[in-house]
């Protein structure tokens, strides 16, 4: 087969998953709509399944999506007690992480969190603002634990310009973005009633701030970016680049913007970074260290942090 072949085969079959994707995140949506219900401070949240008490019977009969449940190793009984907080992106709701959540409570991962924002927030400054009241919340109810922040496309930004700008990364070690436009997206440029995203296009002012020196940010970050983004233009757009960060640009191929957070690939990927999170961030804030010198990698894996990648920066099926 030739290699022009393969490549009009792969797309095809990358542009069918996403479409299967997003048809599963539509019946899923309805369920993201409400706020999850919180554990009072101090106390410890049941590992419950995701939307249990705010979904309707219809709701919590319909199949599971088969891949995240399927995807990784058994799980061995032990749990992980470090909160992670979860961010979704523009339009969207905690739905976009089901399966994701479920995955992860399967294997052990009891303090998971999906926050709602609303569309109608006009700024990613604020929007970090209000993440980190969640942050400080989270820490409360969990003991001072670190805070580990998920984000999908917009959610990742968000994320980012917390931890960045906003001094964030004392109570963030580490950082988990599907498909942040870290570098702007042409799609932003098209007619639209929401100014939050002229902030997300290639140049725009909240872009130069996150380009400006941040010598003592200490979180460390990880880029998932989707060969066949559709809504990050270029899809390469995804990955965080900036000297005084360290961060991981890991390439999926074959997946797009929704597809991304349900991939199995990146849902056994983010089990290992979250492992990696919870012992590196126990041991920071034991020691209070602090991290090492910023690097960007290509998905071949940090010092110190989770097993590296196949080479070429992909993630492979």
């Amino acid at each position: 087969m030739s290699v022009p072949f393969q490549r009009a085969a792969d797309a095809v079959r990358g542009a069918g998953a996403e479409a299967a994707a997003i048809a599963g995140h539509l019946a899923r949506y309805p369920t993201g709509v409400g706020g999850e219900r919180r554990p009072a401070p101090g106390r410890p949240c049941p590992p419950q399944p995701e939307g249990t008490g705010d979904r309707s019977a219809a709701a919590q009969s319909r199949p599971a999506d088969p891949g995240p449940e399927r995807a990784g190793p058994a799980h061995d009984g032990s749990t992980h007690d470090g909160p992670v907080l979860f961010l979704h992106g523009f339009a969207d709701n905690r739905a976009v992480f089901h399966p994701l959540l479920r995955a992860l409570r399967r294997d052990g991962w009891t303090h998971l969190h999906a926050l709602n924002h609303s569309p109608l927030t006009g700024d990613v400054r604020t929007a970090a603002v209000l993440l980190g009241r969640h942050v400080e919340w989270a820490r409360r109810a969990h003991r001072g634990a670190p805070v580990t922040l998920v984000g999908h496309s917009l959610g990742g930004l968000i994320a980012r310009y917390y931890v960045q700008r906003l001094g964030g990364d004392e109570h963030v070690p580490t950082v988990i973005t599907l498909a942040a436009p870290h570098e702007g997206t042409l799609a932003a440029h098209l007619p639209n009633p929401f100014p939050i995203t002229r902030q997300m296009r290639p140049g725009s002012e909240l872009l130069a701030e996150l380009r400006l020196p941040a010598p003592h940010c200490r979180t460390r970050f990880t880029a998932f970016w989707g060969e066949l983004d559709e809504v990050v233009l270029p899809a390469r757009n995804g990955r965080l680049r900036h000297p005084d960060l360290t961060a991981e640009n890991v390439l999926v191929p074959g997946t797009g913007h929704v597809g991304l957070p349900v991939d199995r690939r990146v849902v056994d990927a983010v089990r290992e970074r979250l492992t990696a999170a919870e012992a590196a961030g126990a041991q920071r804030w034991t020691s209070g260290g602090a991290a090492g010198a910023p690097a960007v990698a290509e998905a071949t894996g940090l010092p110190g942090g989770p097993p590296a990648l196949p080479p070429g920066g992909r993630l492979t099926a």
